[in-house]
């Protein structure tokens, strides 16, 4: 099976991948398959189930579907017209998808928060339905948004069906151990086996652009992170702080005030500053996830930004190698925050940069290998509980302690061998069971944890 580096990196809009880019996709797919129906609808309707219902407010999981189902996507999202759009839908209680009459649908009664028990495929299940002017369903589908903006029907849920492509590629390694193997058979790096597969799937020009633009909207991304002040949307009235603390750390440069420790500030500060974006719905690429997606561009930034040497041809390199871990883990465990908690998400995402800082920074196989089993070992047991249902607390925070924790491991492994303990197929597995053990309360319900315990104004 294939996952490419751009189902890994997903340019899309904030502020969750699962809970806003994956409803906003499922309601495009319902969009198709009523194009191809021989039904003409006057009404559609739709109900959130699982987390998508628990956080579905904080999330912005209603107004994604609202979206999607007038023919938004979040790789052509425009922001301004967005809001247009849900201002109209307001007023007119209509939709007007493209190549499709306009349809009834009152945002207020057709958006249905369903609390009750999560649908038995997925705790992020939604259910889109079609219907006549008496407001009987003509056609239903059931989706599972399964993490990183990934999205399954019910069928395919049923059937096995994976995310990944069935295809052949040169090196098919399904495991950690299978991708050493075929590092040391070939005399190929990670990034070198990665790349042979994408040529398969791409042409080699359009491999090389793509991962320059991921790169290039997470710069811009940072960039703006780095800028905007103000007050995060939601109601909890979270500060941004990524762009105060950036000035004082240029302040403070060549004047011998800061620790050797201040490094950890700039990294937190750029990953901060991609998850405040984040949060306000801005532009984001999945890193895994949107809830991730501050980790492995702040450890790019801090590569290229503070350790001499580096230089931005080797970013493919990073990228490739990155996603390869990231294949393995959604593989193999999940990336979902709602099935398996944060360590899923921000744990993930550490793995991903620890073992792409590593691979540019000259590490063996094995040492990329070592590193991202480092880095996800300790995020084991984290648990996903957003205060109010917003990617915002603990969320910005603990992407910036990611990124710390991805230079770390990186810098422990590159003083190894290679050699170590645990496995990182293991370390995987381990990060599966821990997600099917623990506490729904704790897996993006906001039942638990800090959303109980911290005080929701």
């Amino acid at each position: 099976m294939f996952l490419s580096v751009f189902d890994i990196f997903k340019i899309g809009i904030g502020p969750s991948s699962s809970h806003t880019m994956g409803p906003m996709v499922a309601a495009g797919r319902f969009l198709d398959l009523l194009r191809a129906s021989p039904f003409h609808p006057d009404g559609l309707r739709a109900s959130l189930h699982g987390s998508l219902a628990f956080t579905g407010v904080g999330h912005a999981t209603d107004r994604a579907v609202i979206l999607g189902l007038a023919g938004f996507s979040p790789e052509t999202y425009d922001a301004d017209a967005a809001e247009a759009a849900l201002a109209a839908i307001a007023h007119d209680r209509r939709v007007a998808p493209p190549a499709l009459p306009p349809m009834r649908f009152d945002p207020k009664q057709d958006v249905i928060f369903d609390f009750g028990p999560a649908l038995e495929g997925h705790s992020n299940g939604l259910i889109l339905m079609a219907t006549d002017a008496q407001g009987d369903v003509l056609l239903r589908e059931t989706y599972y948004s399964v993490g990183g903006g990934f999205v399954l029907t019910a069928g395919e849920l049923a059937r096995g069906e994976s995310v990944a492509e069935a295809r052949a590629v040169p090196y098919p390694f399904k495991s950690a151990a299978e991708m050493l193997d075929m590092a040391r058979t070939s005399g190929r790096s990670i990034a070198a086996m990665k790349r042979a597969n994408e040529l398969v799937h791409h042409r080699r020009e359009d491999l090389d652009r793509g991962i320059a633009r991921l790169w290039q909207v997470m710069s811009d991304c940072i960039d703006r992170g780095l800028a905007a002040r103000g007050t995060l949307p939601g109601g909890l009235n979270v500060r941004r702080r990524a762009a105060a603390i950036h000035t004082a750390l240029l302040d403070e440069r060549g004047l011998n005030l800061g620790a050797p420790h201040t490094i950890n500030d700039w990294m937190s500060t750029y990953a901060m500053a991609v998850n405040e974006e984040n949060a306000a719905g801005g532009q984001v690429v999945t890193a895994p996830t949107n809830g991730a997606s501050g980790v492995l561009p702040a450890v790019v930034k801090y590569w290229l930004s503070h350790v001499p040497g580096a230089a931005g041809a080797r970013l493919p390199d990073f990228f490739l190698t990155a996603a390869a871990i990231g294949g393995l883990v959604k593989t193999n465990a999940s990336i979902s925050g709602a099935e398996a908690g944060c360590q899923a998400e921000v744990g993930t995402a550490s793995a991903m940069a620890a073992a792409g800082l590593t691979a540019v920074m000259g590490g063996t196989p094995e040492q990329i290998e070592n590193a991202a089993e480092i880095a996800l070992e300790h995020h084991l047991g984290m648990t996903c509980d957003p205060v109010r249902g917003l990617v915002q607390v603990p969320c910005i925070e603990r992407n910036g302690l990611g990124a710390i924790k991805a230079v770390s491991a990186a810098s422990l492994a590159l003083r190894g061998d290679g050699h170590h303990l645990v496995p990182l197929d293991a370390c995987i597995e381990t990060m599966r069971q821990t997600g099917r053990d623990m506490s729904e309360k704790y897996k993006e319900t906001s039942l638990g944890g800090l959303a109980v315990n911290v005080p929701n104004c």
